[in-house]
């Protein structure tokens, strides 16, 4: 017999795969437990360090490519004093504590302002070398740290100089909300920075002494533990195809104290590319945000539900298997014996003719068949003896009315009837489910800390812009315009055209795609803005150039540069929208300056903006409808920069069903062991079906027309097993009569018939 052919093998291994069903629903059902802290809540804070440390490493990059770039244009053209450099790179730039110019060679200050910068930290004789002018931490002597940003100042005929910034290491525009704090760890666990957790001095009560020494101990805690998983390979930290953060992230767990418990997340500093990294990353720095969370009361599934299903289950796979075996499989088996009996010539015992269904048709006409060996008769004489015998030989009627294919549905049904419920009944998540009032915050925070990674983009933006306009000056050479214009459009992504407008309106140079914004007049009045008047929104920067009355530089934003921001893992859909809650930017697919299409989240954005007393702050709220609950959070464009009058908003939403909560996780492993029922039961019965019950309706057909007296038609086995057998049979049966039938015909036209022995199996 065939290893997959034949009836034993679908039902054995229906047998074995619904056992195995029936433990794994017991044992997933039954082991569903609700933490103290549920796995949401520990996903969340990943998250939350995953966009520390994104921002953290945009923002040191971006202090690196600025101070390179200043640099760059100011040694592309006349010599500047030191002392200009570095007021013309303050009035542009606010973003570092202190800066200086050293003259190389004799080490000597030229200039500088802010802080005094720890300069000896510096090795002049190695700056040439390869990674010399790497950025570098530093810590001073008040136990803070510093990263010192480095670049060349070089002329001809002029001394090499060094241009030094210095700036903190902390979060640029970070949300924290209430009782959180985030710490910059070096490479070897030790806290470099942290915010959210005052300084012991500060605090007023005993109480809250204790309180602030017991999270900075805890953060020192967590930032060892996380530094030392953070040197893991991005490559084996993650399930492959896991997506989302590129670099190592994870969550932490922590000591409980007076029904909280401290949570974090920990990420380390990755490029914007997989496997590409950038300065920020060589300094090999991890974020860590934690925060204490109040700890829900524990609770387990029922596991005497489970056991009840999983019996459910073994009770109606027993009756599938029964009514299988009992009504296919044992009347198959008969038939081949009994068949393979006929073949070797012996026919004096009656064959078994099975209850009904196929099997009933095959064993009446087997029947028939061996009266007509038996009598040596035609189908006249094969009737006769029909009836002679114990009346099996009767056609037609009842026979037919349970074949095999009512028995599969029969069990099909009996399956679904099992598999049905639990994918639609049991163990449902209503409206009673409960989602920890974190995650509501988390998005909270976590839209608003975006909110001001899109604004500080365009702040920063701007700044180039006007960067590149104090260094051209009163110089109308459209040739070195040129040079600056294309230099900025490549080594900032965010543009898609750079150009120079005067006050006419005409374009005097340009770098880039051809200007979409121009209204035929001059340069606008308003930083940045949005120009609405084609196909997609364009975001425009301008920036006038002293000295040129009403020339300025105009400078057209990427959609795709904000929109590749607004990619964060686990915060749903996101959107940008304007005043009027007009879609500017999405995560996903949209189209430009269509509506948001919901009427609570155009409330909630309304409600987040509004200015009554106060300035405009991030919302968010948890919507309970029909058992699908959706968390929802806006933040309106808060803070100053040029990007300070856009007046945007950015709001997020998610459906709660795709967290990691108690009541969500006990449905979605209901509804599993529903839909592996019914894969168990499709493949089984289908496998059945295409094997076994499809060729013995057609054995049924033709054993049938065989016993009618058609001798002519050939019988070829499909396969292998038990159906092939008994068709073997049928068919040595067929060239028996065949060849008796040419001997009546021989003897009838007096011939003298053939002696040859009749077919033998």
């Amino acid at each position: 017999m065939s290893l997959l052919g034949g009836i034993r093998p679908p039902i054995t291994v229906l047998s074995v795969l619904l056992l195995a069903l029936a433990g794994f629903t017991a044992l997933s059902l039954g082991s569903v437990r609700e933490d103290k802290l549920p796995a949401a809540v520990l996903t969340s804070q990943q998250h939350f360090a995953e966009d520390g440390a994104i921002a953290l490493r945009a923002s040191l990059d971006e202090s690196v490519t600025d101070l390179d770039r200043v640099a760059a244009l100011f040694s592309a053209g006349k010599p500047v004093a030191p002392d200009a450099v570095l007021d013309r790179i303050g009035s542009v730039y606010q973003k570092w504590r202190g800066t200086a110019v050293v003259e190389i060679a004799s080490g000597r200050l030229l200039a500088a302002r802010g802080e005094n910068l720890p300069l000896t930290a510096v090795d002049r004789t190695k700056l040439a070398g390869e990674g010399g002018l790497a950025p570098r931490m530093v810590k001073l002597a008040n136990g803070e740290t510093r990263l010192l940003t480095l670049s060349l100042l070089s002329w001809k005929d002029q001394p090499q100089q060094l241009l030094v910034a210095s700036s903190s290491l902390r979060f640029p525009g970070i949300s924290l909300g209430n009782f959180r704090s985030i710490a910059v760890v070096g490479p070897d666990g030790d806290v470099l920075s942290n915010d959210g957790i005052p300084e012991p001095e500060m605090v007023l009560t005993d109480l809250q002494r204790d309180d602030v020494k017991r999270d900075t101990k805890q953060l020192k805690s967590f930032a060892k533990t996380a530094a030392k998983r953070a040197r893991a390979n991005p490559l084996t930290a993650k399930e492959p195809g896991s997506g989302g953060f590129l670099g190592v992230s994870g969550s932490l767990m922590g000591g409980e104290f007076g029904g909280d418990r401290a949570a974090a997340g920990y990420a380390r500093l990755a490029g914007p590319e997989a496997g590409v990294g950038t300065e920020a990353t060589s300094l090999q720095l991890t974020v860590v945000a934690m925060v204490n969370v109040a700890q829900s009361a524990g609770r387990t599934s029922d596991a005497f539900a489970g056991l009840v299903l999983a019996g459910a289950l073994l009770l109606v796979g027993a009756l599938v298997i029964a009514v299988l075996i009992g009504t296919v499989q044992r009347p198959l088996i008969t038939l081949f014996l009994d068949s393979r009996r006929l073949t070797r010539g012996d026919l004096a015992r009656p064959v078994t003719v099975p209850r009904g269904g196929e099997a009933a048709r095959i064993g009446t006409a087997l029947e028939r068949l061996r009266h007509q060996l038996l009598e040596g008769t035609d189908e006249a004489d094969g009737a006769d003896g029909d009836t002679a015998g114990s009346g099996s030989g009767r056609r037609g009627g009842p026979l037919r009315r349970t074949g095999a294919r009512t028995l599969v549905a029969v069990c099909a049904v009996l399956l679904l009837a099992w598999c049905v419920p639990l994918g639609l009944l049991v163990n449902r998540a209503g409206d009673d489910v409960v989602v920890p009032q974190q995650l509501v915050s988390d998005q909270r925070e976590r839209t608003d800390t975006l909110n001001d990674r899109i604004r500080r983009a365009l702040n920063e933006g701007h700044a180039d812009l006007l960067s590149v306009a104090s260094l051209m000056g009163e110089d109308t050479d459209s040739a070195h315009m040129r040079t600056l214009l294309d230099r900025t459009l490549q080594e900032h992504l965010r543009y898609q055209s750079l150009y120079v407008l005067d006050r006419s309106g005409k374009v005097l140079a340009q770098a880039g795609g051809g200007p979409q914004a121009i209204e035929g007049k001059g340069p606008r009045e308003e930083p940045i803005t949005v120009h609405s008047g084609g196909k997609e929104p364009v975001v425009v920067g301008t920036a006038e150039i002293p000295g040129r009355d009403g020339t300025a530089v105009v400078g057209e934003f990427r959609i795709d540069f904000l929109n590749s921001l607004l990619r964060r893992p686990g915060l749903g859909e996101i959107r940008v929208v304007d005043s009027k809650h007009r879609i500017i930017a999405s995560n996903s697919g949209y189209r430009a300056f269509q509506k948001l299409g919901d009427d609570r989240l155009d409330a909630l954005v309304e409600g987040s903006s509004l200015k009554v007393g106060m300035s405009p702050r991030p919302g968010s709220v948890l919507y309970r409808s029909g058992g699908d609950h959706v968390i929802a959070a806006a933040a309106p464009f808060v803070g100053g920069g040029a990007a300070k009058e856009m007046d945007w908003t950015v709001v997020s939403w998610q459906s709660v069903k795709g967290l990691a909560i108690h009541e969500y996780s006990l449905q979605n492993r209901t509804v599993l062991a529903g839909l592996l029922g019914l894969a168990v039961g499709a493949a089984s019965l289908g496998w059945l079906w295409i094997v076994v019950i499809g060729p013995l309706r057609e054995l049924a057909r033709r054993a049938e027309s065989l016993a009618d007296g058609d001798r002519r038609t050939v019988l070829y086995p499909r396969n292998h097993d038990e159906v092939g057998a008994v068709t073997r049979s049928l068919e040595i049966i067929r060239q028996q009569l065949q060849q008796r039938q040419q001997q009546r015909k021989q003897a009838g036209a007096g011939g003298k018939p053939s002696s040859a022995p009749a077919g033998r199996n």
